[in-house]
């Protein structure tokens, strides 16, 4: 009998397994594949083990990938090759950093984590596998689950690409509470697969298993190929009882959960602030307008609401906030349903507009919640655009009297911006991903924030008895979620008092209550489902995240004392975070270091920079690149870069990004190549016979600049053909099609082509020049070509622009002006003047700042 539970485990431990291997006819097998997921009291503790034979009589490439929440901390990765095991070893960034460029100044590869989508990060790695050897891979993780709307969930996104013979996903919950309900779900599951799918439950535990055989898996009889494409997901809740809450303790650490239910709600007075810049228009202003009309549904009688839309001019519905009354809800849902998308961003006299309003406002209830809702997808172009300013403006109106949230519609808005500015201001910032459901997504997040139950919440427990207090004051309480206090008692207590004041609707909440120390602790005595010390776990990881949390609005001294304090955590108990690194290294003769660092949502969008920062590229990696703050020794240079910028602006787009860019070997200096080739059917721009790499390019009918490339290999003998429409690898007279539409990687004979959804395409290759192409889409689609570790080009190397990789110097002793704008460079024997300019680096993906290089232009 199918089973559909609809289990509410937000327990987002969004694991996706993607245990993939990627090897010609699964010559690379996976003969076992095991998800271990032991949830204790929220905390999720999951372990992915993938087992893996080569098949093949030659080596082989084996790629093992796991998609894990962006909440979760990676704590362990392991690979045992031929019984030899090669652990991760987490250190302070900086200094796996350095061991890092360490490593690849001598050739070696990098990069093992990246976000995949809105609530998934992918940890990636490859090794090199002996013909008849076998590899385990081991990857560990934690995650605090958080409650959401009621409930909790667990995400197994499974996508194994082949069958498995010992394939098993196992969920063990143990909640003390009592689990209130719990169900299962699965977007693959079918009548044969549920028969592989068991569940155990008692009041307090449950055990979820799911065995499917091989005949099980497949999609017929006939065909070896895999149903496991898709989400598994498990969703609970706990029973709740006191409304104090519940305390549990082990080993001198407590955990306090805390989420009362049937209480009233407070009324809300609601702004919402809408971007209708050009930048919104079609798919966008369409679900915003989508959205809207069905939040205007959910509006309770007692609420009271206004809008406030924005381009270059900002525009008020109404000069006052009006009652959610059925006549103005419908007179709301006309205006709504008129928006338009023209104009710039002027997101400052926006919401110092809101703030405005809910300042003059009049005849509000006297308890209720203020809240200002800003949807967004740029950055300020109209008005005050520093970012910094616009901060600090908001920050000083707001004064704390209300909630701000801010969502970031799309790629093209600085997450980092609208968090730092909900953050300080008693908000939480989220992304809205631009896919089809883009309105649901808006439509779950005001359902989130809809019904606030409490506010002014303080959590307070005995000074002298407790350390470490994790946050224990809250501002709000919206119902379907849940507050969590963790410590550690430092005194040897029989009780551990707790006393909760709050503000409901009604009126002032106490609440007391007081844990036996003892009977807290034998309730996880001889438990099977226990890991270790999962209370010190849960609060070291807390802890961690509020202290990075603070310090994205903090001033820059608090925030290196708030880092620090999270850094020394985050090593205490091997937690991959933002301040920390995995150094995971291979066996030797391939490539041998590579680095697991935990990506920020800020990584997941175009880079890109605001007048309050500058980029600058690091001379030690040549095109890697990052941001700095503008402190007072750069803010010269900032406010030069800004005119830069806006000069450059007033230019044709296409003409700032050059047609070729390359860093100088061994030389801090970019240089900027422009070539007239649309007369030939294509450009010879590199040979090395040495690295067995060739590279020509096509020059566009209607525009300057590149649109197909092709890479020629001889060690494999394998061919890409790139070009804006997609990617194809050719090798052993077979065909591979990868779109730009979707990220994908493939990989022949130790040749990885991965591509990065409508971004770029990286060609890598043990011991050889790694090749990357960006697309640039933006205003007519073109392909921009660059090397990384192009130190490993020989002599021998040739080309148009191969020759500058050898035999490009920089001439000292010249007539030329030797000041900012000329100078001399000799190439293969001739000089050339070569002159100063500032143009768009397309090797950032992204509409940035100019940067300096010096241009020239050559002959094919």
């Amino acid at each position: 009998m199918e089973e559909r539970t609809l289990l509410a485990l937000m327990v987002f431990s969004s694991l996706v397994v993607l245990a993939e291997t990627i090897a010609q006819k699964h010559a690379i097998e996976i003969y076992s594949l095991h998800v271990d997921c032991k949830v204790t009291s929220r905390f999720a503790h999951t372990i992915i083990t993938s087992k893996i034979v080569n098949r093949a009589n030659e080596s082989r490439e084996a790629t093992f990938e796991v998609e894990l929440p962006k909440t979760a901390f990676i704590t362990n990765f392991s690979m045992s090759i031929d019984g030899k095991v090669y652990p991760g070893i987490i250190k302070e960034k900086a200094s796996a950093q350095k061991e890092y460029e360490t490593a690849v100044s001598h050739g070696q590869s990098a990069g093992l984590v990246k976000i995949t989508g809105r609530k998934l990060e992918q940890f990636h790695v490859s090794v090199s596998v002996a013909a008849a050897s076998k590899v385990t891979f081991e990857l560990a993780y934690e995650e605090l689950l958080k409650r959401q709307l009621g409930k909790f969930e667990l995400l197994i996104k499974v996508r194994p690409k082949q069958l498995v013979k010992h394939f098993q996903i196992d969920v063990h919950i143990f909640e003390p509470q009592g689990i209130r309900f719990l169900e299962t779900d699965s977007t693959f599951m079918t009548n044969e697969l549920t028969e592989a799918l068991t569940k155990v439950q008692n009041e307090t535990k449950a055990h979820i298993l799911f065995k499917p055989t091989v005949d099980q898996q497949k999609i017929n009889p006939e065909l070896n190929e895999t149903l496991l494409n898709g989400d598994f997901v498990v969703r609970y809740d706990v029973k709740r009882g006191a409304t104090a809450g519940d305390i549990q303790i082990v080993n001198g650490y407590f955990v306090h959960y805390f989420a009362p239910r049937e209480m009233p709600v407070f009324p809300k007075n609601v702004i919402f602030v809408i971007d209708r810049s050009g930048s919104m228009a079609g798919r966008k202003i369409e679900q915003t307008r989508h959205a809207l009309l069905k939040i205007l549904q959910d509006l309770r009688p007692e609420d009271h609401f206004s809008f406030i839309t924005f381009s270059s001019k900002v525009v008020e519905w109404k000069s006052s906030l009006l009652q959610a009354t059925a006549e103005n809800v419908a007179s709301a849902a006309g205006f709504v349903q008129t928006l338009s998308a023209s104009g710039g961003t002027d997101i400052n006299r926006a919401l110092l507009t809101a703030v405005s309003v809910l300042d003059k406002a009049e005849r509000l209830p006297e308890r209720s919640v203020s809240m200002i809702i800003l949807l967004t997808d740029g950055q300020p172009t109209s008005g005050e655009s520093n970012v910094e300013v616009i901060q600090e403006n908001i920050q000083k109106a707001v004064n704390g009297k209300y909630a701000l949230f801010c969502l970031g519609f799309g790629f093209d808005v600085s997450y980092k911006f609208l968090e730092k500015m909900a953050l300080s201001n008693r908000g939480i910032a989220r992304r809205i991903y631009e896919n089809a459901d883009a309105a649901l997504q808006l439509q779950g997040f005001y359902q989130e924030v809809a019904t606030p139950i409490l506010m002014k919440i303080e959590m307070q427990y005995p000074e002298n008895a407790v350390e470490g207090l994790t946050k224990n004051n809250f501002e709000l309480f919206f119902e379907g979620s849940e507050i969590i206090v963790s410590g550690k008692i430092s005194n040897e207590l029989d009780l551990l008092p707790v006393e909760i004041k709050a503000q409901s609707h009604a009126s002032d909440l106490t609440l007391k209550e007081e844990a036996n120390v003892k009977e807290k602790e034998q309730v996880f005595q001889n438990q099977s489902y226990i890991f270790g010390n999962f209370i010190e776990r849960l609060w070291a990881y807390l802890t961690i995240q509020q202290l990075l949390e603070k310090s994205i609005s903090a001033p820059e001294e608090d925030k290196k004392t708030l880092e620090a304090q999270a850094l020394e955590l985050s090593l205490r108990y091997s937690f991959v975070t933002p301040l920390t690194s995995m150094v995971v290294t291979k066996p030797a003769g391939q490539q041998q270091t590579e680095l697991a660092n935990k990506p920020s949502e800020a990584d997941n969008e175009k880079r890109s920079s605001f007048p309050g920062g500058v980029y600058r590229l690091s001379g030690s990696l040549p095109g890697r690149w990052h941001s700095e703050p503008q402190s007072g020794r750069n803010k010269k240079l900032s406010s030069v870069v800004v005119r830069l910028r806006d000069k450059m602006r007033a230019q044709p787009l296409a003409n700032e990004y050059p047609q070729l860019l390359l860093q100088l070997p061994k030389q801090n200096e970019i240089i900027c190549l422009n070539t007239d080739g649309k007369a030939q059917p294509s450009v010879h721009l590199l040979s090395d016979p040495e690295q067995g790499l060739t590279v020509t390019g096509k020059l566009g009918d209607r525009i300057n600049h590149f649109v197909q490339f092709e890479i020629t290999y001889v060690n494999p003998s394998a061919r890409i053909h790139i070009s804006t429409d997609e990617i194809i690898l050719s090798h052993n007279n077979e065909s591979t099609r990868l779109p730009w539409t979707e990220s994908a990687t493939s990989t022949a004979q130790g040749l990885r082509v991965s591509v990065e959804k409508e971004r770029s395409i990286t060609a890598s290759l043990s011991d050889t020049v790694t090749v990357k192409i960006s697309f640039v889409k933006f205003p007519d689609g073109f392909l921009g070509l660059y090397f990384l570790n192009s130190d490993r080009f020989s002599d021998k190397v040739s080309g148009v622009l191969g020759q500058f990789y050898s035999k490009a110097r920089f001439q000292n002793n010249s007539n030329v002006n030797q000041g900012a704008d000329e100078r001399l460079l000799s190439v293969s024997g001739s000089e050339h003047k070569v002159t100063r300019q500032y143009k768009k680096d397309y090797r950032l993906e992204s509409t940035s700042d100019p940067v300096p290089c010096w241009s020239i232009d050559v002959t094919p």
